[in-house]
């Protein structure tokens, strides 16, 4: 009964129109590697209230999941790189992630799920072939799993591609790496027979903050003095120029008109020279407009990428800075859902709207005592920044020149706060103060962290993450 409940429900959907019509639109990468997450129904009220229509996510949490039910909102799942390979070696496994993950909330009044991005970046160079290998199998077992619950023609399996996938010294000239060649033949070809589009990630921000020669007004949309030119094509823009390597690497494979949604793009806020809010408003807008004009590239005039999700939504300040200090600071909001700056998404308002009811811890903060000797500091505040976010006060950053004692209280205060303000947490062999004074200056904001336990800090989503790990391992293990 059940099963003849879905079909009458995907039957509805095909017969809406929903299903044969895809728009275009602007979404938003929502991560969670956060010291402080926002509850996931803020998360969500935030998103409506700024009629933002699509989001991406990185996992399948079943909170965030949960919230969205009834939200109206279009969502990409995702599988960690982690899971390709149990789901690449057991239909079993992918069953049961697609029945816990997809086709639970895929019912009328529940979540408008379009997508789940199988895997992440899995070509990444770094990642030296890692799991290349998975991707086919687990798009097969996931594809069947799919078609099992009559999902098949509505969710689209994707995967989600670093630009670094092709290259080129000019756009006409574009070609997948050569060890990839094989592979993403495959992938285009697995996409093409089941109208999905070719994901990718475009950052002008790391051309730009990884060559010292990248000229930066080549990042931007308002014109620059050193367009690319492409034989009868004139590029003013990198992202133009990227989108068309693209264009050109996937022509050489016989799919040149293969639909592409821009899976992350975006610029961050903070934490590097070149990233400040400034900038962020200037590419972001940028970027909205130009997609918005429907003006395209010069190798797809007038087809601008079926749709981009701006990376991102929120700051998440306990992800990883080894690619530099600037990943935690890409969030159009920061972690509390406040708006960094004005910004029109296309949807009618000319700025952003903050994040409602965000439950805050009181209004104190934690600072170095200005009447005690702080020469042996160092250790305590290596010890505050190896656990919280300290990535401002580097070079470039909004708090770089806010003096040594400004640092020290930084770095407590940041400590303090990720301790749920714990009185002990401010003691610092006696060192620390609490103060009810906001010590912040200018840019330089001394946060006071949010309420919420259940999920005030990252280690919940990495507990639910090894959860995950474990369960499809055990089914795995039971199934060989």
């Amino acid at each position: 009964m059940l099963r003849f409940r879905k079909v009458l429900i995907f039957m509805s959907i095909i017969l809406s129109g929903s299903f044969l019509v895809a728009e275009s639109g602007i979404g938003v990468n929502w991560g969670s590697v956060s010291f402080h997450r926002l509850k996931p129904s803020t998360v969500v009220d935030l998103m409506k209230d700024n009629k933002i229509e699509k989001v991406k996510l990185f996992d399948a949490d079943p909170d965030v999941l949960q919230s969205l039910v009834g939200s109206g909102i279009q969502v990409m799942v995702g599988i960690p790189n982690e899971m390709l390979a149990t789901l690449s070696s057991s239909t079993a496994a992918s069953d049961l992630w697609v029945r816990q993950n997809v086709s639970r909330y895929v019912v009328k009044g529940g979540v408008d799920i379009r997508y789940i991005a199988v895997g992440n970046e899995p070509f990444l160079q770094s990642y030296s072939g890692q799991f290349q290998s998975y991707i086919m199998p687990a798009l097969l077992n996931l594809q069947q799993s799919l078609t099992k619950t009559n999902l098949a023609g509505y969710v689209k399996l994707v995967v989600p591609c670093n630009a670094d996938a092709y290259e080129s010294s000019l756009p006409s000239q574009g070609a997948f790496r050569p060890e990839l060649t094989q592979i993403i033949t495959q992938l285009v070809s697995f996409l093409n027979s089941n109208g999905a589009p070719f994901v990718v990630n475009i950052y002008p921000f790391l051309s730009l903050y990884e060559n010292s020669d990248f000229p930066q007004d080549y990042a931007f949309f308002e014109g620059t003095t050193h367009a690319v030119t492409d034989g009868s094509n004139i590029y003013s823009n990198a992202f133009d120029g990227n989108l068309d390597t693209l264009v050109a690497a996937l022509s050489k494979l016989g799919y040149g008109q293969m639909p592409i949604v821009i899976g992350e793009v975006g610029w961050p806020t903070d934490g590097a020279i070149g990233a400040n809010l400034t900038a962020a408003r200037f590419f972001n807008q940028g970027l909205i407009n130009h997609v918005l004009s429907n003006k395209g590239t010069p190798l797809r005039p007038g087809v601008p990428p079926m749709d981009i999700y701006l990376f991102s939504l929120l700051d998440e300040g306990a992800k990883s800075v080894l690619p530099g200090n600037f990943e935690r600071h890409w969030g159009i909001f920061s972690f509390d859902g406040q708006a960094k700056y004005p910004l029109n998404l296309g949807s009618g308002s000319k700025v952003l709207k903050n994040a409602k009811n965000v439950e805050y811890l009181p209004a104190r903060w934690c600072v170095a005592d200005p009447s005690k000797d702080l020469s042996a500091v160092a250790n305590h505040m290596r010890i505050a920044c190896s656990a919280a976010d300290c990535t401002t006060l580097n070079y470039g950053g909004s708090c770089n020149g806010i003096g040594e004692k400004g640092n020290i209280s930084y770095a407590f205060n940041s400590y303090y706060q990720l301790q749920m303000q714990n009185e002990r947490s401010c003691d610092f062999d006696g060192l620390g103060m609490v103060t009810f004074l906001d010590p912040s200056v200018g840019e330089c904001r001394f946060l006071v962290g949010v309420t919420d336990k259940n999920s005030a800090c990252c280690r919940a989503s990495c507990l639910w993450f090894i959860m995950w790990v474990l369960i499809f391992w055990g089914t795995w293990v039971f199934l060989m």
